[in-house]
C-alpha cells in the first residue's frame, strides 16, 4: 500500500496479495523434458531470507542469465560450503546411486515451493525414500539423475550440469515418472 516513504512500516498496514496468471506452453515444456535440459552451478549471492519471497530476486536474475548464456535451462546456487541451495527459479533434486531421492531442508534458507511440496505428496504415494537434507554440486555431478520442480516447469530434468553428464546423460525413470504423476494430479485438481 501507499505509506509516507520511510523504512518502517505503519502498524495497521493490512497485507498486499497480488495474483498473477499466465499462459504456459505445455508442448514445449514437453519436449525439453522428453530430451532433458543442461545446468551449471554458480555461487548464491542472495540475501539471508530466501524462505520468503519477495520482489528482491536480482541474484536470481542474474543466476537466470548466466543459465541463459551458457545455452542451460536452470542455475544450480550453492552456498559457501559447496552445498546446493536452490535453483534460480527452482527448486533441486537428486537421486543417489540407491535410488532414493534427496533434495534440500526447508531449515536451509530456500523456499518451500508449492510444486515441490505437492510432489513430496506424490512421491509418498509412489512409495520412493526421499531424504530432506544437503548435497553437493560434486553430489549432484555424480547422481543418477539430477531434477529441478517449479510451478512453470513442473518436474524437468537436468541431463548435465556445468558440462557434465548427469547419470546416462537423458532424462532418468524417476523424474519421467513424477512429471507424469505431478502432470495428471494438476489436470484433476483443475477439474
Amino acid at each position: 500500500g501507499t505509506a509516507p516513504r520511510d523504512h518502517g512500516f505503519p502498524v495497521d498496514t493490512p497485507p498486499s496479495v497480488v495474483a498473477t496468471a499466465k499462459r504456459i506452453d505445455l508442448r514445449k515444456g514437453e519436449a525439453l523434458a522428453a530430451k532433458g535440459a543442461a545446468g551449471i552451478t554458480r555461487p548464491d549471492q542472495r540475501w539471508g531470507r530466501c524462505d520468503i519471497k519477495t520482489v528482491g530476486l536480482l541474484p536470481n536474475v542474474l543466476a537466470k542469465q548466466a543459465a541463459r548464456e551458457a545455452g542451460a535451462y536452470e542455475c544450480l546456487m550453492y552456498d559457501e560450503m559447496g552445498l546446493v541451495t536452490e535453483g534460480a527459479s527452482t527448486n533441486a533434486w537428486i537421486v543417489v546411486e540407491n535410488g532414493k531421492l534427496r533434495t534440500r531442508d526447508t531449515q536451509a534458507n530456500i523456499l518451500r515451493g508449492v510444486t515441490r511440496t505437492m510432489l513430496m505428496e506424490l512421491i509418498a504415494e509412489e512409495g520412493v525414500e526421499m531424504d530432506e537434507r544437503p548435497f553437493t554440486v560434486d553430489e549432484a555431478k555424480r547422481a543418477r539423475e539430477v531434477f529441478v520442480t517449479a510451478s512453470s516447469t513442473f518436474v524437468m530434468p537436468l541431463v548435465s550440469l556445468d558440462g557434465v553428464r548427469i547419470g546416462e546423460g537423458k532424462p532418468g525413470p524417476v523424474a519421467t515418472r513424477l512429471r507424469e504423476r505431478y502432470v495428471d494430479q494438476t489436470r484433476r485438481d483443475a477439474r
